[in-house]
């Protein structure tokens, strides 16, 4: 494995989006965010179908932050039961994984 993962949060809107990746990307949690407008999500919610206009984001970071960005990204979100699921990487460009590690906080690291 690389030990890089990729977050994919859904949220409202691009606001919601902007505000989640600047957190995490100023915190060291993610290295990236990619912001994708215009999508649809149809679900049950409450015994209802739902269909809404939604967001997407992919947060970029080192696997061994994944359990602290999900949380982090639980305690600030606006839905009730936020989708937050990580994907791993099975590899990747060395460079761009190179530069997820450096734009990342080392959890090891108490400062």
């Amino acid at each position: 494995m690389s030990g890089i993962v990729t977050l994919y949060v859904t949220v409202s809107d691009t606001e919601q989006a902007r505000s989640l990746a600047r957190t995490l990307i100023d915190e060291r949690l993610a290295a990236c965010a990619n912001i994708l407008p215009g999508g649809r999500s149809i679900y049950r919610w409450n015994g209802d179908v739902v269909e809404e206009g939604e967001c997407y984001v992919l947060f970029k970071t080192r696997a061994t932050l994944a359990d602290a960005a999900v949380a982090r990204l639980s305690e600030l979100h606006e839905y009730d039961v936020p989708c937050i699921a990580v994907w791993p990487w099975s590899g990747g460009d060395p460079r761009y994984m190179a530069w997820v590690r450096k734009n990342t906080r080392d959890p090891n690291d108490q400062g």
